[in-house]
Protein backbone atom coordinates (compact mmCIF):
# COMPACT_ATOMS: atom_id res chain seq x y z
CA UNK A 1 0.00 0.00 0.00
CA UNK A 2 1.33 3.91 -0.78
CA UNK A 3 2.07 5.80 2.10
CA UNK A 4 1.36 9.40 0.87
CA UNK A 5 2.82 12.35 3.16
CA UNK A 6 0.98 15.56 2.53
CA UNK A 7 3.78 18.44 3.71
CA UNK A 8 6.01 21.17 1.99
CA UNK A 9 8.96 19.81 0.09
CA UNK A 10 11.59 20.61 2.69
CA UNK A 11 9.05 17.95 5.32
CA UNK A 12 10.51 15.32 3.91
CA UNK A 13 12.06 13.01 6.65
CA UNK A 14 14.51 9.91 6.15
CA UNK A 15 12.31 8.54 8.82
CA UNK A 16 9.80 8.36 6.49
CA UNK A 17 11.18 6.49 3.63
CA UNK A 18 12.74 4.22 6.35
CA UNK A 19 9.30 3.20 7.51
CA UNK A 20 7.86 2.75 4.16
CA UNK A 21 9.69 2.07 1.18
CA UNK A 22 7.29 3.22 -0.92
CA UNK A 23 6.09 6.43 0.49
CA UNK A 24 5.42 9.50 -1.55
CA UNK A 25 5.59 13.28 -0.36
CA UNK A 26 2.71 15.03 -2.33
CA UNK A 27 1.28 18.70 -1.66
CA UNK A 28 -1.89 19.39 -0.50
CA UNK A 29 -3.72 20.24 -3.88
CA UNK A 30 -2.20 16.79 -5.04
CA UNK A 31 -3.54 15.04 -2.17
CA UNK A 32 -7.41 16.38 -2.84
CA UNK A 33 -6.67 16.03 -6.80
CA UNK A 34 -5.55 11.82 -6.49
CA UNK A 35 -6.58 10.39 -2.71
CA UNK A 36 -9.11 8.22 -2.84
CA UNK A 37 -10.99 5.06 -0.44
CA UNK A 38 -8.28 2.75 1.32
CA UNK A 39 -5.30 5.42 0.61
CA UNK A 40 -2.92 5.85 3.56
CA UNK A 41 -2.39 9.35 4.09
CA UNK A 42 -0.32 11.11 6.11
CA UNK A 43 -1.11 15.24 6.78
CA UNK A 44 1.50 17.31 8.51
CA UNK A 45 -0.10 19.30 11.05
CA UNK A 46 1.56 22.93 9.84
CA UNK A 47 0.38 22.85 6.41
CA UNK A 48 -1.92 25.57 5.57
CA UNK A 49 -6.04 24.19 6.16
CA UNK A 50 -5.04 21.20 7.53
CA UNK A 51 -8.22 19.77 9.52
CA UNK A 52 -10.01 21.13 6.40
CA UNK A 53 -7.86 18.63 4.43
CA UNK A 54 -7.82 15.80 6.87
CA UNK A 55 -11.70 15.93 7.14
CA UNK A 56 -12.21 15.82 3.17
CA UNK A 57 -9.54 13.31 2.67
CA UNK A 58 -11.31 10.92 5.49
CA UNK A 59 -14.52 11.40 4.31
CA UNK A 60 -13.73 9.71 0.67
CA UNK A 61 -12.50 6.95 2.83
CA UNK A 62 -8.83 7.66 3.11
CA UNK A 63 -7.20 6.48 6.43
CA UNK A 64 -5.88 9.42 7.50
CA UNK A 65 -2.97 10.07 10.25
CA UNK A 66 -1.96 13.72 11.10
CA UNK A 67 1.82 14.36 12.30
CA UNK A 68 3.39 17.35 14.43
CA UNK A 69 6.84 18.44 15.08
CA UNK A 70 5.39 19.58 18.34
CA UNK A 71 2.30 17.50 19.76
CA UNK A 72 0.07 18.33 22.24
CA UNK A 73 -3.39 16.68 23.27
CA UNK A 74 -5.83 19.83 22.00
CA UNK A 75 -4.28 19.10 18.41
CA UNK A 76 -4.86 15.72 18.42
CA UNK A 77 -8.47 16.13 19.68
CA UNK A 78 -8.57 18.50 16.75
CA UNK A 79 -7.24 15.99 14.35
CA UNK A 80 -9.44 12.94 15.73
CA UNK A 81 -12.75 15.26 15.57
CA UNK A 82 -11.84 16.27 11.77
CA UNK A 83 -11.52 12.60 10.63
CA UNK A 84 -7.95 11.34 11.48
CA UNK A 85 -7.35 7.98 12.89
CA UNK A 86 -3.73 8.96 14.41
CA UNK A 87 -2.19 11.21 15.77
CA UNK A 88 1.99 11.36 16.52
CA UNK A 89 5.41 12.73 16.32
CA UNK A 90 6.38 14.02 12.80
CA UNK A 91 9.76 12.35 13.73
CA UNK A 92 8.45 9.22 15.54
CA UNK A 93 10.78 5.78 14.59
CA UNK A 94 9.89 4.07 11.84
CA UNK A 95 8.84 1.37 13.88
CA UNK A 96 6.47 3.24 15.70
CA UNK A 97 5.21 4.25 11.94
CA UNK A 98 4.53 1.18 10.45
CA UNK A 99 2.57 -0.13 14.02
CA UNK A 100 0.59 3.44 13.48
CA UNK A 101 -0.09 2.09 9.68
CA UNK A 102 -1.35 -1.37 10.99
CA UNK A 103 -3.53 -0.02 13.65
CA UNK A 104 -5.53 2.06 11.39
CA UNK A 105 -5.96 0.00 8.38
CA UNK A 106 -7.32 -2.32 10.48
CA UNK A 107 -10.25 0.65 12.19
CA UNK A 108 -8.29 1.26 15.41
CA UNK A 109 -7.71 4.63 16.41
CA UNK A 110 -3.83 5.33 17.56
CA UNK A 111 -2.78 8.28 19.84
CA UNK A 112 -0.05 9.52 21.93
CA UNK A 113 -0.43 7.69 25.72
CA UNK A 114 -0.21 11.05 27.40
CA UNK A 115 -3.67 11.93 25.77
CA UNK A 116 -4.97 8.62 26.20
CA UNK A 117 -3.86 9.08 30.20
CA UNK A 118 -5.49 12.48 29.99
CA UNK A 119 -9.06 10.92 28.47
CA UNK A 120 -9.00 8.25 31.38
CA UNK A 121 -8.35 10.15 34.13
CA UNK A 122 -11.37 12.41 32.61
CA UNK A 123 -13.44 9.10 32.32
CA UNK A 124 -11.78 8.20 35.86
CA UNK A 125 -13.10 11.30 37.47
CA UNK A 126 -16.49 11.33 36.04
CA UNK A 127 -16.92 7.84 36.93
CA UNK A 128 -16.23 9.62 40.63
CA UNK A 129 -13.60 6.73 41.63
CA UNK A 130 -14.84 4.57 44.73
CA UNK A 131 -12.80 5.89 47.45
CA UNK A 132 -13.01 2.92 49.39
CA UNK A 133 -11.62 0.33 46.57
CA UNK A 134 -8.63 3.26 46.41
CA UNK A 135 -7.93 3.06 49.99
CA UNK A 136 -8.02 -0.78 49.73
CA UNK A 137 -5.97 -0.97 46.56
CA UNK A 138 -2.92 1.50 47.54
CA UNK A 139 -2.46 0.26 51.14
CA UNK A 140 0.67 -0.73 49.63
CA UNK A 141 1.80 2.18 48.72
CA UNK A 142 3.49 4.36 50.76
CA UNK A 143 2.37 8.57 51.22
CA UNK A 144 4.04 9.49 48.43
CA UNK A 145 3.47 6.36 45.88
CA UNK A 146 -0.37 7.40 46.98
CA UNK A 147 -0.40 10.89 45.91
CA UNK A 148 1.75 10.03 42.60
CA UNK A 149 -0.65 7.05 41.68
CA UNK A 150 -3.59 9.31 42.27
CA UNK A 151 -2.31 12.29 39.92
CA UNK A 152 -1.89 10.05 37.25
CA UNK A 153 -4.99 8.30 37.60
CA UNK A 154 -6.73 12.26 36.93
CA UNK A 155 -4.92 11.85 33.73
CA UNK A 156 -1.97 14.29 35.00
CA UNK A 157 1.61 13.69 32.83
CA UNK A 158 4.48 13.30 34.43
CA UNK A 159 5.95 16.52 34.25
CA UNK A 160 2.47 18.20 35.61
CA UNK A 161 2.81 15.42 38.74
CA UNK A 162 6.20 16.75 39.63
CA UNK A 163 4.91 20.09 39.71
CA UNK A 164 2.49 19.35 41.77
CA UNK A 165 4.07 17.31 44.47
CA UNK A 166 6.95 19.50 43.96
CA UNK A 167 9.98 16.96 42.88
CA UNK A 168 11.58 15.60 39.77
CA UNK A 169 10.41 14.11 36.69
CA UNK A 170 12.90 11.51 37.44
CA UNK A 171 11.32 11.08 41.22
CA UNK A 172 8.02 10.60 39.63
CA UNK A 173 8.91 7.83 37.22
CA UNK A 174 10.79 6.25 39.88
CA UNK A 175 7.95 6.34 42.14
CA UNK A 176 5.80 4.93 39.04
CA UNK A 177 7.84 1.81 38.58
CA UNK A 178 7.39 0.99 42.26
CA UNK A 179 3.61 1.55 42.12
CA UNK A 180 3.27 -0.62 38.71
CA UNK A 181 5.33 -3.63 40.35
CA UNK A 182 3.50 -2.95 43.92
CA UNK A 183 0.28 -2.98 42.03
CA UNK A 184 0.75 -5.75 39.31
CA UNK A 185 0.18 -3.19 36.55
CA UNK A 186 2.26 -2.86 33.27
CA UNK A 187 1.25 1.08 33.22
CA UNK A 188 -0.68 3.79 33.43
CA UNK A 189 -3.54 2.92 31.67
CA UNK A 190 -3.69 -0.17 33.89
CA UNK A 191 -3.14 1.77 37.20
CA UNK A 192 -6.18 4.24 36.70
CA UNK A 193 -8.54 0.82 35.52
CA UNK A 194 -7.17 -0.85 38.71
CA UNK A 195 -7.99 3.03 41.04
CA UNK A 196 -11.38 2.50 38.89
CA UNK A 197 -12.59 -0.82 39.57
CA UNK A 198 -15.60 -1.43 41.83
CA UNK A 199 -16.53 -4.39 43.98
CA UNK A 200 -19.34 -6.13 42.70
CA UNK A 201 -21.45 -7.92 45.85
Amino acid sequence: MTQLFVCHGRDEIPRWRGAFGEARSVSRQQARAQVGEGDSVWVMSHIEAWPTLVTLLSGRGAIVKVLSYAPDSLEALRALDAGARGYAHALSPPELLRQMALVTSHRGIWVPPELLAQVMGSAYRALGGDSRQQDEVLTELTDRERAVALAVAEGQSNKEVARRLEITERTVKAHLGAIFRKLGVRDRLQLILKLGQRETA
